[in-house]
């Protein structure tokens, strides 16, 4: 059994920072043989695609959105992966959700293990 959790949401003021965490666990599951994206879901909004990172860390991949605000970045020996959020606008308030796919970083359709998500609010 895959277990992706997530954690770092919270309350932030507009041009903030914040980082989330993704760790992985599961008996059959070799974090380092996966490919990672990040996705969020705003209210009344299907959940969107924002980036990717490749097993090795090698490459990574972000929608025009978030581009230039958003790192994304993985520690295979701590099976942890991390999205770092700065300038941050009142839409990126969603909920972000952590997920991992085999073979390739797209299309999103590809991901097939997802965490359970956390709420990020930008905010005054």
């Amino acid at each position: 059994q895959v277990q992706l959790v997530e954690s770092g949401g919270g309350l932030v003021q507009p041009g903030g920072s914040l980082r989330l965490s993704c760790v992985a666990s599961g008996r059959t599951f070799t974090f380092a043989r996966y490919d990672m994206g990040w996705f969020r879901q705003a209210p009344g909004k299907e959940r969107e695609f924002i980036g990717s990172i490749e097993w090795s860390g090698d490459r990574t991949y972000y929608v025009d959105d978030v581009k230039g605000r958003f790192t994304i970045s993985r520690d295979n020996d701590k099976d942890s992966l991390y999205l770092q959020m700065n300038s941050m606008k009142p839409e990126d308030t969603a909920v972000y959700y952590c997920a991992a796919s085999f073979g390739s970083t797209w299309p999103p359709t590809r991901y097939n293990y997802w965490g359970q998500g956390t709420q990020v609010t930008v905010s005054s």
